[in-house]
């Protein structure tokens, strides 16, 4: 049975997804890479960015399964670019260059109309100007029964919990402090909203817990 959920999302010890301040320059907001340097040297990650080797072990178990049976993503627009308001022009077309590591198509979540850029290695990114429960009517359509991955930020991992659309979450709970920037469980009662811990596991570089309702 296909599912819609998160996977390798990473937090900082305070709650953070993000840093503050994001830009061109820090696209995870200023400290927010050392998040995912759980993920970097997986052979996983490598693979994405087009390099050999890399780690094995847990980290890679748990970065390789977030790809596992995905037929669609959905994005805030945060997570294609840096620009807000209105589209400049169409020469952005994310942050992962020519061939994202999408693979499959892509819905980005945003207040602006765009026409879809197909890319290569089979991602298309599509714009979804008409709110999450649009989005993910038209994720799971493409995903063919397969899973619908919430990508993120985490404002719009935070609308799909409220609206309880999130069958499961993989957290990866990195040993930094950001102290300030996007918090993912602020307004949020797991409890109330049905989850519980199935899954939990540490190793150097971060603490995963898997959440299902």
């Amino acid at each position: 049975m296909s599912k819609v959920r998160v996977g390798a999302f990473s937090i900082s010890l305070d709650g953070y997804g993000a840093g503050p301040q994001q830009s061109l320059q820090n696209p995870l907001g200023v400290g927010g890479l050392a998040l995912h340097e759980w993920a970097l040297t997986t052979r996983t990650f490598r693979r994405m960015s087009g390099q050999d080797g890399g780690s094995t072990g847990i980290d890679e178990d748990f970065a390789a399964r977030s790809f596992e049976n995905v037929g669609a993503w959905i994005l805030g627009r945060n997570m294609f670019g840096p620009a807000r308001g209105p589209w400049p022009d169409d020469t952005w077309k994310g942050w992962w260059g020519g061939n994202p590591p999408y693979h499959v198509p892509v819905f980005v979540l945003t207040h602006y109309p765009r026409e879809s850029i197909e890319m290569q290695g089979g991602t298309t990114f599509h714009f979804v100007t008409d709110g999450i429960h649009a989005a993910l009517e038209r994720a799971k359509a493409a995903a063919n029964g397969k899973d619908v991955r919430i990508g993120g930020g985490v404002a719009v991992i935070q609308q799909y919990l409220s609206a309880r659309l999130i069958d499961e979450l993989h957290i990866a709970v990195a040993p930094v402090l950001l102290g300030s920037g996007e918090r993912l469980f602020a307004d949020a009662d797991m409890v109330e909203l049905g989850y519980r811990c199935t899954e939990h596991v540490s190793t150097e570089k971060a603490s995963h817990f898997v959440m299902r309702r």
